[in-house]
């Protein structure tokens, strides 16, 4: 199976991040990822995870059970109700049918996903931030991020880009009208609540999920309409 890219930019939602990431490897995906600054801020905001980006490593993601039961709040985002495993566990050593996690650094323009030439089944920019996006539409690669974005339009591979703010002004409706032309799609964080949710993380599964389907990638994670 191909190789897929996973980019996170600074947009609130890092928790759908986490999860996209658990899913890819679960599924045995090998994953390339690349996460901005303004991203490694929000997931320490929002998720409590402290990234550094000079000198990544998985674990960074990935929590133990002993930061877990030391922090409430942390254990709130990443660990469902009624027990169960934290959303990050699937890079782990324990996890089974792991994927390999790959980090790019955002500056990092001599990585093999900023050229054409790299084969990849896919590009999602989850969350992508209100200035990722424009860069995106208007073709300014000023990071690796912009680059590999830029890379798998002109190869008409598939670009999923999950703009989660709100509301919407002009100039960002059009660039996502640029983007959807360009042969991007835009998939926004907009959880439907048709499949009964009954958690954040339900919610989180449904964004999670289309996700997965745009990518062809098998998940159990979200009743389906009609099921």
């Amino acid at each position: 199976m191909p190789d897929l890219v996973v980019a996170v930019t600074g947009a609130s939602g890092a928790i759908y991040a986490v999860r996209l990431l658990e899913l890819l490897l679960a599924a045995g995906r090998n994953v390339h990822v690349v996460i901005s600054p303004a991203a490694a801020q929000v997931l320490e905001h929002e998720l409590g995870l402290k990234v550094d980006l000079e000198n990544f490593d998985t674990a960074q993601l990935a929590p133990s059970d002993a930061d877990l039961a030391n922090d409430s709040g942390l254990q709130s985002l990443l660990r469902p109700p009624q027990g169960g495993s934290a959303l990050s566990s699937v890079l782990s050593e324990s996890a089974a049918r792991r994927g390999e996690l790959h980090y790019h650094h955002h500056q990092d323009f001599l990585s093999g996903i900023a050229s054409g030439s790299f084969r990849t089944g896919g590009m999602v920019v989850c969350p992508c931030s209100s200035g990722t996006l424009g860069s995106i539409a208007n073709g300014l690669s000023s990071n690796l991020i912009h680059r590999a974005a830029e890379v798998h339009l002109k190869e008409r591979r598939k670009l999923i880009l999950v703009p989660r703010e709100t509301p919407l002004d002009a100039i960002q409706l059009d660039n996502m009208r640029k983007l959807s032309i360009a042969g991007a799609v835009i998939l926004p964080a907009s959880p439907g609540f048709y499949h009964n949710p009954l958690s954040i993380h339900d919610l989180v599964d449904f964004v999670v999920a289309r996700i997965a389907d745009q990518l062809g990638v098998e998940h159990q994670l979200t009743r389906r309409w009609g099921e």
